[in-house]
């Protein structure tokens, strides 16, 4: 594949387990289903979902700047496709929340930006580009509710958080997936796809009936909250 395309592969891997991880814990959905054949597809983060989403987690530090850079890299490339299975099994459990809700619109409403390296006649916000631009702005917005678990993903990125204060959990996990996205290059926020601020009512529009995702995040969202998360998204650095 060409390094574009395994850059925003592996940043939906990334925030699939990322997402996962810190989604509303399955013990805290409500209202709980009358029969368990009644529950949705997707759970809330729990035991099993965890284990992958960490383990994913690490293999992405690890592999993904790897396998960007160098496609002779086997051994990169490889963890990085394990790593996509054992991130679908975490969030095919848990499920994801505001990356993804926020991410749909975000290719949808796509106006002239053409995704470098995707070899294709038409307008086009790749999947991962448009899941991860956000993750930012997101993960500053859900650290709140669970700051150690926002703090453990960080750390497995490669922050030092051995003084880091619960109260500092998401520009902490911020600025580390920022160095991330800057080390690949990766464009410099909504802006860099043609995007303004009078695109966020319609942006806005798009996510609020994605509530099959939106609705695991951690903490609850208002139509202001997410016209903040995308503004704070139109520029990353």
């Amino acid at each position: 594949m060409p390094g574009r395309v395994v850059t925003n592969s592996g940043f939906d891997v990334l925030c699939h387990a990322l997402e996962s991880y810190s989604a509303l814990p399955y013990h805290m959905r409500s209202p709980c289903p009358p029969n368990p054949i009644f529950r949705p597809a997707y759970q809330g983060s729990n035991p099993v979902s965890d284990i992958w989403a960490v383990h994913t987690l690490r293999i992405v530090a690890k592999y993904l700047k790897r396998a960007v850079r160098n496609p002779d890299d086997l051994e990169a490339r490889s963890n990085m496709h394990l790593a996509s299975t054992f991130a679908g099994i975490s969030f095919g459990n848990a499920g994801v929340h505001l990356c993804h809700g926020m991410s749909y619109p975000i290719s949808g409403l796509v106006k002239t930006y053409k995704a470098k390296d995707y070899n294709v006649d038409h307008p086009l916000v790749p999947h991962g580009l448009s899941v991860v631009l956000t993750s930012p702005a997101v993960f500053t917005f859900t650290a709140q509710m669970f700051p150690e678990r926002h703090l453990e993903m960080a750390e497995i990125l490669g922050a030092d958080t051995r003084t880091a204060r619960a109260a500092d959990a998401g520009p902490i996990l911020a600025d580390t997936l920022r160095k991330f996205l800057f080390d690949l290059d990766v464009d410099d926020g909504l802006a860099a796809l043609g995007y303004s601020k009078a695109d966020i009512p319609a942006l806005v529009k798009g996510t609020l009936p994605q509530e099959r995702v939106t609705k695991l995040a951690p903490r609850p969202q208002s139509e202001e909250d997410l016209s903040a998360l995308f503004e704070a998204s139109m520029k990353l650095y």
